[in-house]
């Protein structure tokens, strides 16, 4: 007993100690030294195996453009200052150790991920010191693990589109705060954003248009870009993960082959697939064999969400009516799990686990293949079948984990829901603040967390900016930290050392220490739009269209389709693309163009 005590006081020390080391997301433990160490333009870093190499030069480049020197780095270990070493010990994806001494640095882990995650909080550390000839670091020693395996970002590139270079950026910043898996929605009823070869009008023509002008020159990525960019992310330890939305928010796809379209009803023209013809099975088929070849990730998510609001074009339709009846479906919901299991073992045959929202909870989709995203915080029975149905869970419900809404009560510009909205706190402290007593929670099925940026109302990268830091370094810890070691106070002081980085970087975030730093960047005015709620649907969310991304909205939350004209939304003059944007494999200029 008496050495337990002592174990729990020296461990309760050691994070004690750690809120001085401004490292986020916040690690398992830190153990101060004695003594310090100094890095100089003749510091040498070393690696024990040639595999991490990569990982050397990557810090070398990083310090070179935050301290202004350059470190030397050798493919051997001896004679070198700075030890990056594979070796037995937690056996843990991302787990590390780094100890500062005053003539040496050693980072260490069973992975390359832990030893890149381990040079990510030197790095950090570098950054917090002031740039000089050197820059000397106080002794310590940290252990490392983190809590979930799946830290992830969603960016929604459908409804508006930012290009390669922006990309590369955020997964830059998911690379600083240890995140490790970028979902990419690709596709949606705005917007088809990836070269599919053998249906090139998926592109030419379903990439025409975004969330706030129907008829913008076509914007999306060449399967040479997405490679380039798999490969960046692969550097940084992050896996790409596609999204081909069905069988809902197909119309963009529809425009392209309309022969495959469900039909339309009032509001939503071709929402859906055609389920009861074979060629829209081999239609997609083809589209999800040839993107799993694209990623190597061998995971891609179909989406399977909110059918319902364009499902009724199938009750409608001879044809399909005639398919259920052959096929003895009692409903439409019926028909859409027949759907959706079908493509899902076409993504599975070819070598795929399938991802989803949390609808497809309700299919009969093999547990081993498939990982639900819970994102309706309202319907916790969603998770919760989840789980007993043997599901792996990520977690990702819209309080507070969808970054379009507003995270300030003074903002305008975004979604709440029944007036709440998603502080950095809120994102820190998820997700034991909000499910306290979900016994849910403590299943193994939870494999991790998820942020999702939807960007109906975020047209530019400064907008972008600003919805997405800090809250970024809010989600690095949801992911990361152990519960039991966090500390809201801790974290507030460790963000407000190292929101010097954010000006650094020339990012345009929103400052929870002083909200008129910057003004709130604004795409889209406000303005009051009534819309009938669907019989079916139980609607809570300010600004809900109604679906999971924010569309045409009933109060102050809303927005209209226009860009304000005014000087104060002056950001909106801005290309939602920037001069990175990519159209039919060239890099062009698109501005959006403002309505009379």
């Amino acid at each position: 007993m008496k050495f337990k005590i002592v174990l729990v006081f020296i461990l309760f020390s050691g994070y004690v100690r750690a809120q001085n080391v401004n490292i986020i997301p916040q690690p398992k433990s830190v153990v101060n030294g004695t003594g310090q160490f100094t890095f100089s333009n003749h510091s040498t870093v070393g690696v024990n195996d040639a595999s991490l190499l990569p990982i050397a030069r990557y810090f070398q480049k990083q310090v070179s453009l935050s301290a202004g020197f350059m470190l030397a780095v050798d493919n051997k270990d001896a004679g070198s200052v700075i030890h990056l070493l594979l070796t037995n010990g937690d056996p843990t994806a991302g787990a590390y150790s780094l100890k500062i001494v005053a003539n040496e640095i050693t980072i260490s882990s069973s992975n390359r991920d832990g030893v890149f995650y381990g040079m990510i909080s030197l790095l950090q550390m570098i950054k917090d010191q002031p740039r000089g000839e050197t820059i000397s670091l106080a002794s310590l020693t940290i252990a490392d693990t983190p809590r979930y395996q799946w830290r992830g970002l969603m960016l929604d590139e459908s409804r508006h589109f930012f290009g390669m270079e922006k990309v590369k950026q955020i997964l830059d910043w998911m690379a600083y705060y240890k995140l490790n898996k970028f979902h990419w929605h690709l596709t949606d009823a705005q917007g088809w954003r990836l070269e599919i070869k053998k249906y090139p009008k998926l592109t030419l023509i379903g990439g025409i248009g975004n969330y706030s002008d129907s008829i913008a020159d076509p914007q999306y990525y060449t399967q040479t870009q997405i490679k380039e960019i798999i490969a960046y992310a692969a550097e940084r330890f992050i896996t790409v993960i596609p999204e081909i939305d069905m069988p809902g928010h197909a119309t963009a796809a529809n425009k392209a082959y309309p022969q495959f379209s469900g039909g339309s009803v009032e509001g939503y023209p071709n929402f859906t697939f055609n389920p009861a013809i074979d060629s829209t099975y081999q239609f997609l088929g083809n589209i999800i064999k040839e993107t799993s070849t694209l990623f190597p990730s061998k995971m891609i998510h179909l989406g399977g969400d909110e059918v319902a609001l364009g499902v009724k074009a199938w009750s409608l339709n001879p044809s399909i009516a005639g398919f259920m009846q052959k096929n003895n479906f009692a409903d439409v919901g019926e028909l859409e799990r027949y759907f959706f299991k079908r493509v899902a073992d076409t993504a599975i045959n070819a070598g795929n686990k399938v991802l989803a929202w949390d609808e497809a909870t309700g299919t009969n989709l093999p547990a081993d293949k498939t990982i639900i995203f819970w994102w309706r915080q309202n319907l916790p029975g969603q998770l919760h079948l989840a789980v007993q149905k043997g599901y792996q869970v990520v977690l990702c419900p819209r309080l507070p984990m969808y970054f379009d809404f507003v995270q300030d009560a003074d903002h305008i510009s975004g979604r709440r829901w029944k007036g709440v909205y998603n502080t950095v706190g809120s994102v820190y402290g998820f997700p034991e603040r909000q499910m306290q007593n979900n016994e849910d929670l403590q299943s193994k099925q939870i494999i991790g967390v998820q942020a999702n940026v939807w960007t109906e109302m975020i047209g530019s990268e400064k907008r972008l900016d600003f919805m997405l830091f800090p809250r970024i370094a809010g989600l690095a810890e949801a992911g990361w930290t152990a519960p039991e070691l966090k500390d809201e106070e801790a974290f507030n002081n460790r963000l407000k050392a190292s929101i010097k980085i954010y000006d650094a970087a020339n990012i345009y975030y929103f400052n929870p220490f002083d909200k008129f730093f910057h003004d709130e960047a604004i795409d889209f005015g406000p303005k009051i739009r009534k819309m009938e709620r669907p019989a079916d649907q139980n609607i809570e969310d300010e600004g809900y269209r109604p679906r999971r991304r924010h569309g045409k909205s009933s109060k102050r939350t809303s927005h209209s389709s226009k860009h304000s004209s005014s000087s104060k939304h002056s950001s909106s003059k801005k290309s939602s693309s920037s001069k990175n944007s990519s159209s039919s494999g060239k890099s062009k200029k698109s501005s959006h163009k403002k309505r009379k």
